[in-house]
């Protein structure tokens, strides 16, 4: 059986970052409904570099002997593990390479070399890199840093536990993204020893969720596909050490969608001043899907804030658009003078807010004399956007719903 990490040695890791990782804070969650209860945010977006992956990276390299940091670290990743080995290798002096998939976003890229590791773009997923990875680590001696299936990263995952526990000890829920299963097996490493009574979380994007049917199977199973936008955690398989600890220190895994993802990365940004990137909204998501016990107080770790701003700007309209606070929708009417007029002010009148309009003539479905009219248009939520197209109905046009694709 593969030995599981200790609480001690997660005291140890703690030792080991007390002056490199941040203690970051714990924030209430603002613009739930009250039937949510008492909800947290432990805000590791605000962490060096990011994100929570500089914690297990920093206690992996320097545990490693001074021969062996002479021979360099070479890491695989989507862009958060890679900033958190850069600023660890950095911090201990060791040369750092990385290889990251083709997809990863331009600003992680960026930031990875801007901290002083050589970047190697290889593969269209994470699991590519990791291949290349560890064929260059036999190629030069480099030490292969891995993301989460390490005792030393778990460990220093698991940091962000023993804070947790400090700063809230009232909770009863701590709830955690999953991807390859690094941090929650560190967090339930934790509360199984200190706090048995807290229940663990794990979240995954239901595009992305490896540990299900892995959980289901009794060991790691890797999917054939997977896609989500929640970059971070879009891993095909577990860890052959994370496995069992989720399996026997975790509670429940759920998953949650990128629709879901969307909406509670807007809630974050609107209402809680919080930028904070897919994978590390996934705990947010599933609270404010109703997946999440609701019996205590709960903390939910916002586990990275590095994004893209363009993909912001995508993610931000598309949670308008699962929030029915932003509707596109095409509407078919006579092609005659003064409709177009018609439709604009009968959606201004109920308090519609047309953002942008492309009127159309040459589409083979319409009939002779018709013309479609394609909008986009804010509303007030879904309510109101059921009840303007309603009203748009009523008034005798034809109405084809859209939705906004990321």
């Amino acid at each position: 059986m593969t030995p599981l990490v200790t609480v001690d040695q997660v005291r140890d890791a703690e030792k080991l970052l007390s002056n490199v990782a941040r203690e970051t804070p714990i924030e209430p969650a603002r613009g739930l409904p009250q039937r949510y209860g008492d909800v947290r945010y432990k805000c590791e977006n605000l962490q060096r570099a990011g994100a929570y992956k500089v914690r297990g990276a920093y206690v992996r390299i320097s545990n490693l002997t001074p021969a062996e940091r002479d021979q360099g670290v070479v890491a695989a990743s989507a862009g958060n593990h890679a900033q958190g080995v850069a600023v660890a290798a950095a911090e201990l002096g060791a040369k750092a390479t990385v290889f990251m998939p083709t997809s990863a976003p331009l600003p992680k890229i960026a930031a990875t070399r801007g901290y002083g590791a050589h970047v190697e773009l290889f593969g269209e997923t994470v699991d590519d890199a990791l291949v290349e990875a560890r064929a260059y680590a036999e190629r030069t001696g480099a030490v292969f840093i891995h993301p989460f299936d390490h005792a030393d990263v778990i460990a220093g995952q698991g940091t962000v536990g023993l804070e947790i526990l400090r700063q809230a000890p009232d909770v009863r829920t701590i709830v955690a993204g999953v991807g390859g299963g690094g941090l929650i097996s560190g967090i339930a490493v934790v509360a199984r020893s200190l706090r048995p009574d807290v229940r663990v979380i794990g979240v995954q994007a239901e595009g992305a969720a490896a540990f299900p049917p892995s959980l289901a199977a009794g060991r790691p199973v890797r999917l054939e596909q997977y896609s989500t936008l929640a970059d971070g955690i879009r891993v095909g398989i577990p860890g052959e050490l994370t496995f069992p600890h989720v399996r026997d220190l975790v509670d429940d895994v759920v998953t949650v969608s990128d629709e879901d993802i969307s909406r509670a990365m807007l809630t974050l940004l609107e209402r809680n001043k919080l930028v904070v990137e897919p994978a590390g909204a996934v705990g947010a998501a599933a609270v404010q899907s109703g997946l999440i016990p609701t019996d205590g107080p709960v903390v939910a770790v916002l586990s990275g804030g590095n994004i893209d701003p363009l993909l912001l700007l995508r993610v931000i309209e598309h949670g308008l658009a699962a929030a029915g606070r932003f509707q596109r929708f095409t509407v078919t009417c006579s092609d005659r003078p003064g409709v177009l007029a018609s439709i604009l002010g009968l959606i201004a009148e109920r308090g519609g807010n047309v953002i942008d309009v492309l009127h159309q003539r040459s589409d083979p479905h319409l009939r002779v004399g018709e013309v479609s009219v394609a909008l986009s248009v804010e509303t007030r939520g879904e309510d109101h956007a059921e009840h303007l197209m309603g009203a748009l109905r009523d008034s005798g046009y034809r109405i084809h719903p859209g939705r906004t694709v990321l």
